[in-house]
């Protein structure tokens, strides 16, 4: 069991803990003292600043749109993001950073980018923000006009994050569980908690001192069938996590599962119970946003095929009242997208968002039911991890994962159980088929159980691996649901 690890980690151990985290690579000497980072983050216009541009976006009623973007080389970056924001119309900006630094291998990265400067393209799978350091990294938030958020994957990201946001970034991506479950094989939860822990005191100090830094858990997670429930139960937890440790700017994320009700009622429900969470536990002070992942799984190869999954995803942003949207491109099936093609995917979701404002999908039945049933799923997994902690989230969550409380389908972690498995029922919701040990009440669980074997009864095949696996390719082969052809 973990300590008592929920509780505001105290300035003087922050910044003893800062210390060894600057020496891990040289790049990190430059980033101290802690007030230039704030100064230079207190300069940013506001039109920079990515906390303002959620929650204006909230008070709007606006969807704003994002992609995934980073290439090896800092100038060719600023050109790529400039681009983006020109031709793709984006709003908000990323810089996606590349495995290896993911991995805090950061010599490997080093060796990349003199590769890339030598091929005079990138032969990095994102921009290693590490390496090129505060001064890079100031360049990259200098040379551009939108709000820039570090994506990335990384479940030790102290040094990434003291060294951007140092450097102006106002965006933060990612957590103790959702990145590290669904990325990395064998690091504990008790590490990957508690190193995000720093990051987050870091983004709280930040605010005491008059910078709102923004914070997203990454919702998605595997991002293949994952029941609303998990993800929900994830990021709020993180988001909890985050906020015992200062942070005030918290944008909590879904990942497109392609049955429109349900998409929009995990919305609905995510806002609702992330705010009867965050209150309970003693939380006022908080601006909570939401973001909306367009659809993480399988793409077709066909470009035009693949433009309408961009769309569908766009569309159930609008309707969910998603406050951003995570752009996908018709390359997703083709590995790396050119720059162009990332445009295209924007300019596509902008069409969508722009030709739905205003739209309303009224809350029917069915959609009520559903968006209190996710709640009550929800309710469970948070009740039961709360109770395994004793009230600390952090011991709880651990604790919750290696109980198989918590599960993420498909993942890779040796400290994740896998026992659950998700189908998608005769409409298309993602259903629970095998539920492991997850703490559901009898009747959820008859729920579920029956909506699937309606699907089996009418497709006259038994619920098993073959299912799971039709429904795992189904959209990169033209449809939703997984049928026997």
């Amino acid at each position: 069991m973990m300590g008592d690890t929920t509780k505001k980690m105290p300035r003087e151990e922050f910044f003893r803990i800062r210390d060894e985290v600057l020496r891990g690579w040289p790049t990190g000497a430059a980033v101290a003292p802690f007030e230039d980072g704030v100064r230079r983050q207190l300069a940013l216009p506001p039109h920079k600043r990515f906390a303002q541009a959620m929650a204006e976006a909230r008070k709007a009623g606006r969807t704003l749109l994002q992609p995934r973007a980073g290439v090896a080389l800092v100038e060719d970056h600023i050109r790529l993001l400039n681009y983006l924001a020109r031709e793709g119309e984006a709003d908000l900006l990323p810089t996606t950073i590349d495995a290896y630094t993911r991995q805090n291998r950061y010599a490997e990265a080093a060796a990349g980018i003199q590769r890339s400067e030598a091929a005079g393209t990138s032969l990095l799978n994102g921009f290693p923000a590490v390496n090129h350091g505060l001064d890079g990294c100031r360049r990259v938030v200098e040379s551009v006009d939108k709000p820039v958020q570090v994506r990335h994957g990384t479940p030790d990201a102290r040094l990434l994050a003291e060294i951007t946001l140092s450097s102006g970034f106002s965006s933060f991506e990612g957590g103790g569980i959702s990145y590290n479950i669904p990325y990395a094989k064998r690091v504990p939860l008790e590490k990957s908690i508690r190193d995000w822990q720093y990051v987050d005191r870091l983004v709280g100090l930040c605010g005491e001192a008059g910078v709102s830094i923004n914070r997203e858990p990454f919702g998605p997670l595997t991002g293949t069938l994952v029941p609303p429930c998990i993800s929900h139960a994830v990021g709020i937890i993180e988001g909890l996590l985050a906020l015992e440790q200062g942070v005030r700017s918290i944008s909590l994320g879904y990942g497109q599962t392609g049955n429109l009700v349900q998409d929009v009622a995990a919305m609905v429900s995510l806002r609702e119970l992330a705010d009867e969470y965050f209150r309970r536990d003693g939380h006022t002070d908080f601006e909570l946003t939401t973001v909306f992942h367009q659809w993480m799984g399988g793409f077709p190869e066909d470009e035009s095929k693949a433009f309408a999954v961009i769309s569908w995803g766009a569309a159930a942003a609008v309707l969910a009242r998603a406050d951003k949207v995570i752009v996908k491109t018709p390359h997703e099936a083709m590995g790396v997208p050119t720059r162009e093609a990332n445009a295209c995917g924007l300019r596509a979701t902008r069409q969508m968002v722009n030709m739905l404002a205003g739209q309303k999908l009224d809350a029917g039945p069915t959609r009520a039911a559903e968006s209190e049933l996710i709640k009550a799923e929800a309710r469970c997994l948070l009740e039961r991890t709360r109770e395994l902690g004793r009230g600390n989230w952090a011991a709880g969550a651990a604790a919750a994962f290696e109980s198989g409380v918590l599960d993420v389908p498909f993942a890779p972690s040796v400290f994740n159980r896998g026992r659950l498995l998700p189908i998608r029922d005769d409409e298309g919701f993602v259903r629970i088929y095998q539920p492991g040990n997850l703490p559901l009440t009898p009747d959820i669980l008859a729920y579920h159980a029956a909506r699937l074997a309606e699907r089996a009864r009418n497709e006259r095949r038994s619920l098993g691996y073959q299912m799971v696996t039709d429904d795992i390719y189904a959209i990169s082969k033209g449809r939703l649901i997984g049928r026997p052809r």
